[in-house]
């Protein structure tokens, strides 16, 4: 029984500092770009040594991925949960509030993520993690949509259910690409919010 309490103990305290790292790693590069950050930055943001990095990732670019999917995978479920509040008949501008809220609160995640673009432009297996990313994003958005179908009337422009996913994600590309620019974060979400109401509508219920 000991060993195990001692083992239990190390485990969480394992898990403790990785998750540390990844805190210190986000808001490193977040200020100052991944491919500008070490290794040693990363440990004195956290106050750990080299040696629990180490223990916890192989390299600067596992803990970047590691990260990344930690974020993603958490707006991921933010987005899923914010579509998930309506019954069958979806209430597309309440829902567009909602997703809106979840995706244009963290600027910090947004210059995170656009490092991570850039990164998995030049790299084909970073592109591949990326692009898991978004078709889980996607799913999530399609998969709400489908069970509102018969109860929510989607425009016929858009295609099928997996089209109508692909158009949100894009218009969120846009709107953000601007906001990282401007700095604007309620206009942004404003902007989105039209554009998000006006493709999963016939556009009549927008707001400025």
């Amino acid at each position: 029984m000991a060993v195990e309490d001692t083992t239990r103990r190390v485990t969480k305290r394992r898990v403790r500092t990785r998750a540390n790292l990844l805190d210190a790693a986000f808001a490193v590069f977040a200020a100052k770009g991944f491919g500008r950050v070490s290794i040693e930055e990363v440990c004195e943001a956290a106050g750990y040594s080299r040696g629990a990095f180490y223990s916890n990732f192989d390299s600067l670019d596992e803990l970047f991925f590691a990260l990344y999917r930690q974020r993603a995978d958490l707006i991921a479920e933010q987005v899923s949960g914010a579509l998930a509040v309506d019954g069958p008949d979806l209430d597309v501008p309440a829902a567009v509030d909602r997703v809106t809220e979840v995706l244009l609160l963290d600027r910090d995640w947004l210059l995170v993520k656009t490092d991570f673009l850039v990164h998995a432009a030049r790299d084909p297996a970073v592109a591949q993690s990326l692009l898991e990313h978004r078709a889980r994003l996607r799913g999530a958005i399609a998969d709400r949509l489908a069970r509102a179908r018969g109860h929510t009337e989607l425009p016929a422009a858009l295609g099928d259910i997996d089209g109508a996913a692909h158009a949100v994600v894009a218009a969120y590309d846009g709107v953000t690409t601007q906001l990282l620019l401007d700095r604007d974060i309620e206009h942004a979400r404003v902007w989105l919010g039209q554009l998000l109401t006006a493709l999963l509508t016939d556009g009549s219920d927008t707001t400025a």
